[in-house]
C-alpha cells in the first residue's frame, strides 16, 4: 500500500479516537514505524480491532507520559519504561513483536518477527507490580488447580462426558479435545501450545502461521506460549482494554454468574445491585484513583476486591489497587466441599488431607490447616475489605454483615457435613460404590445430588449471605434446597437399601 494510501487509512483512525468530553479529535498519536506498518494493513484486514484500539488510553498516551502522572493517578507501575518504548504510544508492534524471543508462536510477518498471543509477561514491560501480583492469585492457576487433580478431573470428565445408553445402562464416553475448552476451561484457561504452520492466501499474498492448539482462549489461568500464566484480556478485554469494561461487573459475570459461582445474579438483586442498575449510568469508570461518593455511590466486583479507592473530599486511600484478589478474601466460598480459610499458596495442587485426597478440608469438614492461612492473615484480610464497606456504612453495620456471613459459613458447612454423611453411609453398605471400589465418586444419583448439594445450593446460600442478595440464600438454590436435597438423598438410599437382600443390609 502506497505512504499516502497509508495516512488516509491511518487519518480516519485517528478522527475516530474522540474525546468524548470535550468532543474534539485527539492529536495524532505518535506511532512507532513498526506500528505503523501494522496499522497500514490491519486498518482494513481487521477494522474491527483497530477502531478498539484506537479508542483506547494506549492509542493516546505514551508510557513516557503516563510514568509522568501523579502516583496515585498512575496506571503504569514500573518506575521506568525502556526508552525505545517510551515516547511513542503502544501500538500493534509494542505488544505483538516484545520478548519474541521467548514466544514459541512467533513467526515472521512482513519482515517483523510476531506472536500471536499477548501474555501478562509481555504487559508486565509497563505493569510489573499487577503481573506479580496476579501471579500469587488462585486465578492465575485455575488451569493447573483444575487440570492436575485428579478428583476434580473426574468431576470435569463427569460434566463433559456424553452418556451413552447400551444393554440397559450408561456408560460415559469421555470428552474430545475441543469440549473441555468449549466448558470448563473457557475460564480455567487452556494451555496454547504450537502444533505446526500453515501457509494461507491473505489480501497480502501467501503467509505462514502457527497452528495453536488450545486456541481461541482468555481464560484466567491460560498456560501462554511463552511459559507465563493467565491472561489480562480476561478483564481488560482486547484492544481497548478500557479500565471502565474491567470495573463494571459484566466483566465478572462471564465466568461468576452459574449456579456453581452464583456472584453476578446474587449482585443484580442485591441493593448495590439496585443502586448500579438505576443510577450507575451517571458514574465514571475510568477515574483513576477511584472516588467513594463523587465517582461512585455504590460498590461493583471491582469496588471491593480491586480498585485503588480513595475518600470523597480527603483524598485519603481507603484500598490500595491490588491484582492479588485474594488480599482481600478470607475464606474461599465457592467451588470446594466446605467453606475454608483461603488457601496459603494459589497452587492447591499442593494439598493433601489425611486420608490422601487433594482437598483442603477432610470429607467431614476438618481444614487441613498446614495448607492454609492463619486467623491473624484472616483478621488482616477482613480489615482491608471492611474497611471498603466502611467508606459508607457504619462499623455496627459492617460487623452485623460479617457477623451473619461467618454464621452463614458454618451453617452451610453443617449442612453439607448432612449430605457428606449420607453418601459415606451409601458407601458403607454398599449401596453406592466409593473410593474404596476404585470407583468415581461422581457417577452415581446420590453422588450427584451431593455435588449439587456443595457446588449449588451451599455455595449460593454463602454468596447472598456475602453480598446481601437474601433469595438465592433461600429459595433460589439456597436453604430451602439444601433441605429438600437432604431428604432426596436419605430418600434414595432407603430405596436402595430395601432392595438389598436382608443378608447384605
Amino acid at each position: 500500500m502506497r505512504r499516502q494510501e497509508t495516512w488516509l487509512c491511518l487519518s480516519i483512525l485517528i478522527a475516530a479516537c474522540v474525546n468524548i468530553d470535550s468532543g474534539r479529535a485527539q492529536d495524532k498519536p505518535k506511532l512507532s514505524e513498526a506500528s505503523e506498518t501494522c496499522l497500514s494493513c490491519h486498518t482494513n484486514a481487521t477494522p474491527g480491532i483497530m477502531a478498539d484500539w484506537g479508542r483506547s488510553r494506549h492509542a493516546k498516551v505514551t508510557p513516557g507520559e503516563g510514568i509522568k502522572k501523579p502516583l496515585l493517578e498512575r496506571r503504569i507501575s514500573n518506575e521506568k519504561v525502556p526508552e525505545s518504548l517510551a515516547k511513542t504510544v503502544v501500538g500493534c508492534a509494542e505488544c505483538h513483536t516484545l520478548n519474541s524471543e521467548k514466544h514459541k508462536d512467533s513467526f515472521e510477518h512482513n519482515g517483523y518477527k510476531v506472536h500471536t498471543v499477548v501474555s501478562p509477561s509481555d504487559c508486565s514491560t509497563c505493569h510489573p507490580v499487577e503481573v506479580q501480583q496476579y501471579d500469587k492469585n488462585l486465578m492465575s492457576h485455575a488451569y493447573a488447580n483444575l487440570t492436575h487433580n485428579a478428583l476434580y478431573q473426574d468431576l470435569m470428565n463427569s460434566v463433559n462426558g456424553t452418556l451413552s445408553f447400551e444393554n440397559g445402562k450408561t456408560s460415559l464416553v469421555p470428552p474430545s479435545t475441543e469440549t473441555g475448552p468449549d466448558s470448563c476451561l473457557y475460564c480455567h484457561g487452556t494451555e496454547v501450545k504450537v502444533t505446526g504452520v500453515k501457509k494461507r492466501d491473505t489480501e497480502m499474498g501467501e503467509m505462514e502461521f502457527p497452528v495453536l492448539s488450545g486456541w481461541p482462549n482468555q481464560g484466567v489461568g491460560r498456560i501462554n506460549p511463552d511459559g507465563s500464566r493467565g491472561s489480562c484480556a480476561a478483564c481488560h478485554t482486547r484492544h481497548q482494554f478500557a479500565i471502565e469494561m474491567a470495573r463494571k461487573p459484566y466483566t465478572c459475570a462471564e465466568c461468576h454468574k452459574g449456579p456453581d459461582v452464583p456472584a453476578f445474579g446474587v449482585y443484580e438483586v442485591s441493593k448495590h445491585g439496585n443502586i448500579y442498575s438505576s443510577l450507575g449510568k451517571g458514574w465514571d469508570f475510568n477515574a483513576v484513583p477511584w472516588t467513594i461518593g463523587k465517582d461512585l455511590t455504590a460498590p461493583t466486583c471491582a469496588t471491593c476486591h480491586v480498585s485503588l479507592t480513595v475518600a470523597g473530599e480527603s483524598g485519603e486511600v481507603i484500598a490500595e489497587r491490588t491484582h492479588q484478589m485474594n488480599d482481600r478474601i478470607a475464606w474461599r466460598i465457592m467451588g470446594l466441599i466446605y467453606a475454608h480459610a483461603h488457601p496459603a499458596s494459589p497452587d492447591t495442587t499442593l494439598i493433601k488431607n489425611k486420608a490422601g485426597l487433594p482437598l483442603p478440608t477432610e470429607l467431614t469438614g476438618e481444614p487441613v490447616s498446614p495448607y492454609l492461612i492463619d486467623t491473624k492473615e484472616q483478621d488482616k484480610r477482613n480489615a482491608v475489605l471492611q474497611k471498603v464497606c466502611l467508606s459508607c456504612h457504619s462499623e455496627q453495620w459492617v460487623k452485623g454483615h460479617f457477623a451473619r456471613f461467618e454464621n452463614t459459613i458454618k451453617t452451610t458447612n453443617a449442612s453439607t457435613l448432612t449430605a457428606t454423611k449420607i453418601l459415606l453411609h451409601a458407601w458403607e453398605k454398599g449401596a453406592a460404590k466409593g473410593p474404596t471400589q476404585k470407583d468415581s465418586v461422581f457417577n452415581e444419583a446420590i453422588e450427584k445430588k451431593w455435588v449439587e448439594h456443595w457446588l449449588f445450593f451451599a455455595n449460593s446460600t454463602r454468596y447472598a449471605s456475602a453480598m446481601s442478595g437474601a433469595d438465592y440464600g433461600v429459595f433460589a438454590n439456597g436453604r430451602w434446597y439444601m433441605n429438600k436435597n437432604i431428604q432426596e438423598m436419605v430418600d434414595w438410599l432407603e430405596f436402595k437399601l430395601q432392595e438389598k437382600p436382608a443378608a447384605q443390609k
